[in-house]
């Protein structure tokens, strides 16, 4: 079997076993309504950085004067995974969604030319919001995010308001079977070991992390994994993200010092977690319950990219969590 069958047959029979598992009731009884903004699309800005020497592309939208909110997004996409999520904040936050080095449309260089790790994400990150004079923000911590956000946050716990954690892990508990082949890259770094993972770059498992646990497959736009894969496809971007797999092995040796932060800072969080995620699963969500006392909770029944289903019913838990956790002067 070819290592893209090999990754390929192993999304399928997670497919399956999931779709066997799934419940659909919520981890409480909340029902919010759908965000009421007025802002629109049309208002997001789209707009350029230079940090050394690299375009940062970032959507920006909201009053300046208002709390920052920093959107993080996740593998293998962009903030394309924003362009809803940023009006439906905008009438009362600042908000803001970076694009990450070879993502998006920021800059792409080379493995070469770019240290494509979660550490050197992390300082470029950390760059752009002291550029644009961020000060303190609440942070949206996503798959790819998370890792970034977290060492923002434990470097510089003063600058965070509140954490909004949507399937961002930070315990073992959250690395399961998925990760497998992963992990087996981190122990041994061979061309074989990454040739098999080179079947999460195609567009079928760029699809299938859309469209894997769903409520409603007609629901989610083609849009979102044509875009990513036309990226994904580009010269040297494989290697860019088989850097980035090989790097996501400097995670778990870092979440007892994220741990820790959750227990000595206890930042207000907001927890909107995608059950049907075999990537970042639910078990990866209750153990926050351990560490952080401030902590709101709730389970969907949806997929990894819990926005494109659920991007109304979240808009809205982060407003009346917003509402609740930060000073009415902010």
């Amino acid at each position: 079997m070819n290592p893209r069958t090999t990754v390929l047959a192993s999304i399928t029979i997670l497919l399956v076993t999931a779709s066997l598992a799934w419940v659909g009731e919520w981890a409480n009884e909340t029902s919010p309504t759908a965000s009421d903004s007025n802002i629109d699309a049309s208002q997001v800005m789209n707009k350029t950085m230079q940090i050394d020497g690299l375009d940062i592309f970032y959507r920006e939208v909201g009053p300046k004067d208002a709390a920052n909110i920093l959107l993080l997004h996740g593998f293998p996409t962009s903030s394309h995974m924003f362009r809803n999520l940023l009006p439906a904040l905008a009438d009362q936050y600042h908000v803001i969604a970076p694009d990450y080095p070879g993502y998006g449309n920021s800059s792409m260089p080379s493995v070469e030319e770019f240290d494509y790790t979660f550490d050197r994400m992390a300082e470029l990150i950390e760059t752009f919001t002291e550029k644009l004079g961020l000060e303190t923000y609440s942070i949206y911590l996503m798959d790819y995010g998370a890792p970034i956000g977290f060492r923002l946050a434990a470097k510089h716990p003063e600058r965070i308001d509140t954490l909004i954690i949507q399937n961002g892990n930070a315990y073992d508990e959250g690395l399961l079977e998925f990760w497998d082949p992963i992990k087996a890259y981190w122990k041994d770094k061979t061309v074989e070991n990454g040739d098999e993972l080179r079947g999460l770059l195609t567009i079928e498992a760029t699809k299938w992390q859309y469209t894997h646990g769903v409520r409603n497959e007609e629901a989610i736009s083609p849009d979102n994994w044509n875009i990513d894969q036309r990226l994904l496809d580009r010269e040297g971007n494989q290697e860019i993200q088989l850097a980035m797999f090989y790097d996501y092995g400097t995670n778990p040796p870092l979440y007892p010092e994220w741990q820790a932060y959750f227990r000595k800072h206890q930042p207000p969080t907001l927890i909107t977690w995608g059950k049907n995620d075999p990537i970042f699963p639910e078990e990866g969500a209750h153990p926050y319950k351990r560490d952080l006392k401030n902590l709101e909770f709730h389970i969907l029944d949806t997929g990894h990219f819990a926005l494109e289903e659920d991007g109304k019913l979240i808009a809205q838990l982060i407003r009346d969590f917003l509402e609740r956790n930060l000073d009415s002067e902010s």
